[in-house]
């Protein structure tokens, strides 16, 4: 049995851009497989690589939850990053710090931090959808609503895959991570 982390990243009250936290409530009465936590993500990388740190058995596989603006995609889009490691310049890895010390939410800094002190697994995923602008409020913009399902089957997809050859995915590193 893999033990499985599906993990919500990003602010609340922003609109599509709250995807993943606004689904939580949700994602949490869904019956997963076994193994399988369903997190809130944003109390601190820092906490949260100490967190990871301290467990006697860490996670087999980690499925991150995101809404962010990326080039080229309508909204709605959903892709499927692999994590595959790496780290962006001394100078990068201190701004993310900064901000994770500050109390900015992102799993750009989550990622970078946690790849910095070595806490993700082999099979760390990144489920993003485009949010398009950002806009505060609790609602959804039809686009995103109407791919809910998608992102939710995507999510089921990955906590019941074998292995992650069986799964459609693109690569993203530290020292590229927002060029994706």
């Amino acid at each position: 049995m893999k033990k499985i982390l599906v993990g919500t990243v990003g602010y609340h009250n922003l609109g599509n851009h709250s995807l993943g936290p606004a689904l939580l409530p949700m994602l949490q009465t869904i019956s997963w497989p076994e193994g399988t936590e369903v997190e809130e993500m944003n109390w601190g990388p820092i906490a949260i690589v100490q967190k990871f740190q301290s467990m006697d058995a860490p996670y087999d596989r980690i499925i991150l939850l995101a809404a962010i603006e990326r080039r080229a995609r309508d909204i709605g889009h959903i892709d499927v990053f692999r994590w595959k490691g790496g780290l962006p310049d001394a100078g990068m890895i201190q701004a993310c710090i900064g901000d994770a010390v500050t109390g900015v939410i992102s799993v750009e800094n989550l990622l970078i931090i946690g790849e910095h002190f070595n806490v993700w697994p082999d099979e760390t995923f990144i489920v993003d959808v485009e949010p398009g602008p950002e806009r505060a409020g609790i609602e959804f913009t039809a686009e995103v609503q109407a791919v809910i399902p998608d992102f939710i089957s995507t999510i089921r997809h990955l906590c019941i895959a074998d292995n992650a050859e069986s799964i459609k995915f693109k690569e993203i590193s530290g020292d590229a991570l927002t060029d994706a």
